[in-house]
């Protein structure tokens, strides 16, 4: 099979530089991005997406990752001809679709903290509401571990009975106070989380900020004692603030928001479609991803 609607190198054309197309893993999870297969005829003005050999199979070329897939004509279509660019919604391609991909990778990290502090909020709050019931089995419990392994009564000492025993010993209000910042912390984890996702502009300028302003503690706790994963806690929060200030241009660096439009339209527009495969009239078309245009 051929790669494209009999179409040959352009004179002069190089081979692409070899890089991850994150292109070719979208299709692969969510299919081709196709438009016209449903149309009764192909007008010389669609050969930029479509095209049709005479007494061969009709070429669709995917908006995304370029390749041309012959299809036959549809056997009853939907349209007369394929819509025009009005009409089709580009997906994103190049930076911007590897950017989706870096804010959906924070996205799930922002989930993750969302989860964990969730637990962790109405652990603290159902424990705060029922610690009086608990402290008695919960001293009955400390008393029988200590003497089984012959060690003194009470839960006296450090490591985890320890850290019971002053949360018990802790004012209600306290704890009340605790679980309700972990709650409200937890939800600020989920506004992020969703709007990474969603790619809002809004949302990376609220994940920098509070991502920044927990790097302060962060470093103090390097202060004391050094673990491994507050050492990676540290190297993520850091790479997320350098990755939304430079490659996301916030607070107007590198051009701002303009030139992550600009970025966008350049990577994901019309311009995109026309630089890699010109349209009629613009010369002969490299094969799909082998050669490109200079």
């Amino acid at each position: 099979m051929s790669d494209g609607p009999g179409l040959t190198a352009a004179p002069g054309a190089r081979p692409e530089r070899r890089r991850l197309r994150y292109e070719l893993a979208e299709c692969a999870l969510h299919g081709h991005r196709l438009v016209g297969t449903d149309a009764a005829a192909v007008r010389p003005a669609d050969a930029l997406i479509v095209r049709e050999e005479p007494g061969g199979p009709r070429w669709h070329r995917c908006l995304r990752c370029d390749a041309w897939l012959p299809l036959p004509p549809p056997e009853r279509p939907g349209r007369e001809t394929p819509p025009g660019r009005d009409g089709i919604e580009l997906p994103l391609r190049g930076r911007p679709l590897r950017d989706r991909y870096v804010l959906r990778l924070i996205a799930l990290d922002r989930m993750l903290h969302c989860a964990v502090l969730t637990v962790l909020a109405v652990a603290v709050l159902v424990f705060a509401r029922e610690r009086e019931r608990l402290r008695d089995p919960f001293y009955r419990f400390a008393d029988a571990l200590q003497t089984g392994v012959g060690g003194p009564t009470g839960a006296h000492g450090h490591g985890l009975l320890g850290d019971a025993e002053r949360a018990f010993a802790a004012h209600g209000r306290t704890l009340w106070v605790i679980g309700a910042v972990l709650a409200a912390y937890a939800l600020l984890e989920g506004v992020e989380a969703v709007g990474l996702w969603r790619a809002r502009r809004w949302a990376e300028y609220l994940t920098f900020v509070a991502t920044a302003v927990l790097l302060v503690p962060e470093l103090y706790e390097l202060t004391g004692h050094i673990s491994v994963l507050k050492v990676l806690t540290l190297a993520i929060n850091l790479a997320v603030v350098a990755y939304l200030l430079y490659a996301k241009r916030l607070f107007g660096l590198r051009g701002g928001g303009r030139a992550e439009a600009a970025v966008r339209a350049h990577d994901s527009g019309w311009e995109a479609l026309e630089r890699v495969y010109p349209g009629p009239g613009g010369g002969s078309a490299p094969a799909p991803d082998r050669t490109v245009a200079p």
